[in-house]
């Protein structure tokens, strides 16, 4: 399959480039953003994903997250994917609403029409990108990391439970813990999976904590002015979860930070930092 380059530029001793593609599982064109360090012909570097919140495409972090310094000085590749399918055809929230459907795919294989179809964000960020990203990129899949923000967070600590041994850290900024437990993860679970929870188990970090899933390393940081924390991120759940399993976490409490960007560029360098110590042990 190939990529088609939409542009690239020169940034901080690498190339900022957005890719689209025609995806197979979504059954739309997919676009996401790939930051490569210069490095030598023949080199493979270790890749950090980035998953993205509700209601932004590849573009928020691309342009806003303050990553590229730290990546090129790192030697890591950065790859930040959409949110959702997008395209003429694609369904969306009927009401329009902000939480459900284009920007808010939730990062699941949806079950139920007319979101079955395209919505398989799952099978796309565990499989086919992937697979895809390997093909064109110089990314060593052997060193992979997987970090996100608010329903990236969610996504990104399920995509890591669910796949133990494939990434070597996990990290989040404001995830969203426990969506069967919050109003953004009912609307969202229901929508796309329908009315029995047993389905949602999978798509539920605390959960899936609780029913023995593991990372060798998690990293979580959460503003305490997060004007979302009490109703739809509840921090304290996977706080008590880790604890209650066993599960190694360092879940930090930031004094002051809110939801935004300006949170999350200020712990960025850190967060890959972080992950490059343990992607290059």
């Amino acid at each position: 399959m190939s990529l088609t380059i939409i542009s690239a530029v020169k940034a901080h001793g690498g190339e900022q480039r957005v890719y689209s593609h025609p995806s197979s599982t979504t059954g739309t064109e997919m676009v996401f953003s790939a930051f490569i360090p210069d490095h030598l012909s023949g080199q493979k570097l270790p890749v950090v994903w980035y998953l993205s919140g509700l209601t932004c495409t590849h573009a928020n972090v691309t342009e806003k997250g303050e990553y590229r310094a730290a990546c090129a000085a790192l030697g890591l590749i950065f790859i930040a994917p959409d949110t959702s399918p997008r395209g003429e055809g694609v369904p969306d929230d009927p009401e329009g609403a902000y939480d459900f459907g284009l920007g808010a795919g939730f990062y699941v294989d949806a079950t139920q029409k007319p979101f079955a179809k395209n919505y398989q964000m799952r099978r796309y960020l565990e499989v086919e990108l992937p697979d895809l990203v390997a093909a064109h990129l110089p990314v060593d899949l052997e060193r992979q990391a997987i970090m996100g923000h608010s329903m990236g967070g969610h996504g990104a600590l399920t995509i890591g439970l669910r796949n133990p041994g494939r990434f070597a850290s996990v990290s989040a900024f404001a995830p969203i813990v426990a969506p069967m437990e919050c109003p953004w993860g009912h609307k969202a679970l229901t929508g796309y999976l329908g009315e029995s929870q047993s389905a949602w188990l999978a798509y539920d970090a605390c959960a899936l904590i609780e029913a023995g899933a593991r990372v060798p390393h998690l990293l979580v940081d959460q503003g305490t002015a997060d004007p979302f924390l009490d109703t739809q991120l509840k921090t304290h759940l996977l706080v008590a979860a880790c604890e209650a399993a066993g599960q190694s976490a360092t879940i930090r409490m930031q004094e002051g930070y809110d939801h935004s960007y300006y949170f999350i560029s200020t712990f960025m360098a850190e967060h890959l930092a972080w992950h490059h110590a343990r992607l290059t042990r």
